[in-house]
């Protein structure tokens, strides 16, 4: 467990102004895309190879086609690729004694496009496995697929935000150091109780290598820097904000928080007739008035109340928070009550019922002097989410996307 805790630490201590999750990628897209270019080519020779092994003729690899133009014919982008952003499968070579005769070989393929960089399957692979668990448990299969594919998209939706905010920085020249890097290494390592080795296994056991954790911590660098020199310049928090931010909470405080409740039911069957009722009422009515001249409601809630459960308490039912109450329709009535109050009859599941409120909770709020630095910081985030999700989103409409999941 905690190896899955290590890849997230990092991007918990930078990431507080990121639109996205920022977790672990196998390798930057950048350098990936090279690395898929040359895909197609590599398992051509390795086919190659195995032909010769195996006794094919001097003839036969004469006539054997180029292991460049097979390449090219895998990776064969799309019509809307860009070029440059390659994808596809490449089978064994078509020789009767090549021992990958009919095997169909996977190869590295491209799921996004963004701009020049690409987003490989891989990386995908490892971004969502740790979000998949709770779906793969859904015993429904289709259920299951949708959820995945659900999950899946919205995985590879926030890697190209992330490549975008990236692209962004380099765009703006925005540089990370060598020692910011290490420095962030140091503190996962010292977060996780880990030394050098203790990191790279459990990078290991995620399948990630120490040179592709750098590279993805070199990235949330880029993206952390460039949200707050690119978009913060564009966030402004005034003393009015904050004041009736104040004003606003204050309202809210004066309002009752909780109440501590009492009452006295007085029963009705399912189907009650208009004398059943008018008799109960009146019965609630009286309970009333005894309490209102002066008698405890607890002696009255027990000499009068049909509620077997709470009479030998004198009625009482605990304390609520606003929205904990199992009748919403009463929530209006009993808030709206002061200490001592006494109200009813107002109508439940079981009958009639009578409330008295013997205590009152309101929120106690701390002058403005001693919050406007909380309230400052708390509405500089949440402008400061807002204009990076406007940000992010202008960067998509002038982006080339091209999406390209199987």
């Amino acid at each position: 467990m905690r190896s899955s805790r290590l890849l997230l630490a990092f991007a918990l201590s930078v990431g507080s102004l990121l639109p996205v999750t920022a977790a672990a990628d196998t390798k930057p897209a950048k350098s990936a895309a090279d690395k898929a270019a040359r895909a197609g080519k590599e398992d051509a020779e390795r086919a190659a190879k195995a032909d010769a092994a195996a006794g094919k003729s001097e003839g036969d690899k004469a006539d054997k086609p180029d292991p460049d133009d097979k390449a090219d014919k895998a990776d064969k982008p799309d019509a809307g690729d860009k070029p440059g952003a390659k994808r596809g499968t490449a089978t064994a070579a078509p020789s009767g004694t090549s021992p990958n005769k009919g095997k169909k070989l996977k190869v590295e393929y491209v799921v996004a496009v963004i701009n020049d960089a690409i987003i490989l399957n891989s990386e995908l692979e490892a971004r969502r496995l740790p979000v998949l668990g709770e779906a793969q448990q859904i015993t429904d299969p289709k259920e299951r697929e949708r959820r995945v594919a659900k999950l899946t998209s919205q995985v590879l939706d926030e890697m190209v935000n992330e490549e975008l905010i990236v692209q962004a920085a380099d765009a703006a020249k925005i540089e990370v150091e060598s020692n910011e890097i290490q420095a962030a290494l140091d503190e996962v390592k010292q977060t996780n109780n880990l030394d050098d080795a203790g990191l790279q296994s459990a990078l290991a056991a995620q399948g990630y290598t120490l040179a592709g954790y750098k590279a993805e911590v070199r990235r949330q660098l880029l993206r952390y820097r460039a949200v707050n020199q690119l978009v913060a310049p564009k966030v402004s928090v005034t003393d009015e904000d904050i004041r009736a931010r104040y004003d606003q909470m204050a309202r809210r405080t004066e309002q009752v928080q909780a109440v501590k409740l009492s009452h006295m039911l007085f029963k009705l069957p399912e189907h009650a007739t208009e004398q059943q009722i008018t008799a109960a009422r009146e019965r609630a009515a009286k309970a009333i008035d005894r309490v209102k001249g002066g008698e405890e409601f607890a002696k009255v809630a027990a000499a009068e109340s049909d509620d077997d459960s709470t009479k030998s308490t004198g009625g009482e039912l605990g304390w609520f928070q606003r929205g904990s109450m199992a009748n919403p329709e009463w929530e209006p009535i009993v808030f709206a009550m002061d200490k001592g109050d006494v109200r009813g009859p107002v109508t439940g599941p079981q009958g009639l019922h009578v409330f008295q409120v013997s205590e009152v909770k309101r929120s106690d709020l701390k002058p403005f002097a001693d919050m406007k630095e909380q309230l400052s910081r708390e509405l500089r985030r949440r402008e400061m989410d807002k204009q990076t999700q406007t940000w992010v989103e202008e960067l998509r409409k002038k982006a080339y996307i091209d999406i390209k999941l199987q």
